[in-house]
Parts: C-alpha cells; structure tokens; sequence
C-alpha cells in the first residue's frame, strides 16, 4: 500500500496536471503545493519515476503515468468523498472539511468509503463543486463551464463550482449566499480596476477581483432569471 506521503505527491501532481492543461508539472511547482523543499520533491519524484508511477523529464516536470494516475484518483475519491459525508452527515461547514479530510483521506479503509458513498446516494461532485472520481477512477472534469470572468454579463448562473478552499475564502463566498446550487448574475467586469461585481439571488452584492472571480465557474441558469 502506498504511504500518505505518496499519496500527497500522487494528488497533487493530478491536481496540477489539471491546472497545466497537460503540460508537464514543475517539480518546483510541486514543492511549492507541498510546501516542502526544492530538493526533498525532486528526491521523492525521482522515487516515484523508479516506482512506475510518475513520467519524469529532469528540469522539466513530471507527469502521472497511468499506474500513478490509478492511485491518484483513488485517493482524490477518498479525500471528495470525506468532505461530502462530513458536511451532509457530520453538518460540519463546507469551509471546515478541507483539512479534516487531507488527514482522513490516508487513514480510512476501501470498505468504509463505498460504505460512505452508498449512504450519499453515489453523488457526482463535493461541496465545492469538484468532480468525485468514480470508483473505476474515471473523473468528469467540465471544461466547458465559464467563470465569473468570462460569462456573460447580466444573465443569471448557477455557481457550479468554487476552485479556491482555503477557508476565508469559502467563509468570504458564504457570507454573501454564494455556494455551488446558487444563482448569481454578474452585473458588470471593470478590467482596468480588475473588479467583477457579483449579485447573488440570496444576500449582499459582493466585488471580487479577476483571480478570486476566475476561481468561481458557472453555467447559464435554467428557466427564467431571477
């Protein structure tokens, strides 16, 4: 079995693929995800290329191969799966789980997750919107869904998907009513001020910058606006 230091290297390199678009990950890129040192990384990824489960190309990057990507998934269900049991089950808040779970994710076993996953009714996605990997390892990454940066202006939307968990920020978007399931209209984009202005169905207007903004992904609401 892996141990939980694998497996943090395991997720986030998958986790970094996804925001690299396909490119090869930095190790630098990593060590910082990991705040760990420049060198303890590249040690530890030259291990994991000599285990089969990393493709690593010196000062270039890494990429998961598809044994790597088995267990990277695997432990990226555990870790979506135990937000999702601690907010609906446990009522802890979803700006809360994060940690809870990065602990959990390396200590529960296979039989108590499927057990976990059948009591939430088998759910597609965590409380923020991320993707749970089936139990097969297949995940359905949208690529389609605009952010509060680029979709359009004026039109209700539903938030789908929050790609920021630390936990002022999450803390920052319930305040003002804005949780994946929540309708929002994006009233106006100031590119020179770099300010999105966002008016929730449920609480106060709210103005994010281009980056918080970039991190919150929509798709067009059902029925009519508002």
């Amino acid at each position: 079995m892996p141990t939980s230091t694998v497996e943090d290297y395991l997720k986030c390199i998958y986790l970094q693929e996804q925001a690299c678009a396909g490119d090869l990950v930095p190790t630098g890129q990593v060590a910082a995800f990991l705040e760990v040192a420049p060198g303890t990384a590249t040690s530890m990824v030259k291990t994991l290329a000599d285990s089969g489960l990393l493709a690593y190309e010196p000062y270039v990057g890494v990429r998961l191969t598809p044994a790597g990507m088995r267990l990277a998934t695997r432990v990226l269900r555990r870790h979506r799966l135990l937000e999702l049991f601690l907010v609906q089950v446990m009522g802890m808040n979803w700006a809360e789980v994060h940690g809870e779970a990065e602990v959990l994710e390396h200590a529960v076993s296979d039989q108590l997750i499927e057990r976990m996953d059948e009591m939430l009714g088998h759910p597609s996605t965590d409380p923020h919107g991320d993707p749970i990997p089936t139990r097969g390892g297949d995940v359905l990454e949208r690529t389609d869904l605009p952010s509060l940066v680029s979709c359009v202006l004026n039109v209700s939307c539903v938030l789908v998907r929050v790609a920021d968990q630390r936990t002022e920020f999450l803390q920052l978007l319930e305040r003002h009513g804005l949780k994946p399931g929540r309708r929002l209209i994006v009233a106006n984009r100031d590119e020179l001020a770099d300010v999105v202005e966002v008016v929730p169905e449920r609480g106060e207007p709210l103005r994010l910058g281009f980056r918080a903004g970039s991190l919150l992904l929509v798709e067009a609401a059902p029925g009519d606006a508002r």
